[in-house]
């Protein structure tokens, strides 16, 4: 294959491209940032995201939660409003939070709170009934985004619900009235 970098990504269909091999030259580039893919497989955290988590484990100090990461967080046992030891919460494994991630850094598990950044609970904390389920790290992005998601307000016209988005993934859904119609 030849070195001379190209900018139409046509001229490679039907060969083989091998690592080393210049396929686009991205030494103009003024933007620095480069996104690969329709989206993430898998979620990584960032400080401040809002994300739904599973209780996997229970310790002395903290819970250790799954919020489909690199790796397991942790959730001190101190990180909600009036948590002290005297009030320490009790999550069954598998118990579903609503959670912001506080601290995440690159080879660490990052560290979890049920408070928001005023120490308030805000939405944070258990999410009881309700049905979660996963979907790509993109969705949850439309779901989020302002100005609302046009399913959401189609759907929010007919049904009475809550919802709880997390970025990595995880939606649950709590329907508050449901017609028998609607089934």
């Amino acid at each position: 294959m030849e070195d001379k970098p190209t900018s139409s990504p046509t001229s490679f269909v039907d060969q083989s491209v091998v690592p080393g091999d210049v396929v686009l030259d991205l030494s103009n580039m003024t933007n620095q940032t480069l996104k690969l893919g329709g989206g993430l497989r898998q979620y990584v955290p960032h400080a401040g995201d809002s994300v739904l988590g599973i209780v996997v484990d229970s310790k002395a100090d903290n819970f250790l939660v799954d919020i489909k990461g690199p790796g397991l967080a942790f959730l001190p046992v101190l990180a909600f409003e009036g948590g002290t030891r005297r009030n320490i919460p009790r999550f069954e494994i598998g118990t579903l939070l609503y959670v912001r991630v506080v601290k995440a850094n690159p080879g660490m598990n990052p560290e979890l709170s049920c408070t928001d950044a005023s120490g308030k609970a805000a939405e944070f904390g258990q999410l009881k009934d309700g049905y979660m389920f996963e979907s790509s790290t993109g969705l949850s992005r439309m779901l989020l985004s302002s100005p609302t998601c046009p399913v959401l307000d189609a759907l929010g016209k007919k049904l009475s619900f809550e919802t709880a988005v997390g970025l990595n993934g995880r939606v649950w859904v709590y329907i508050l009235f449901l017609r028998p119609s609607y089934l």
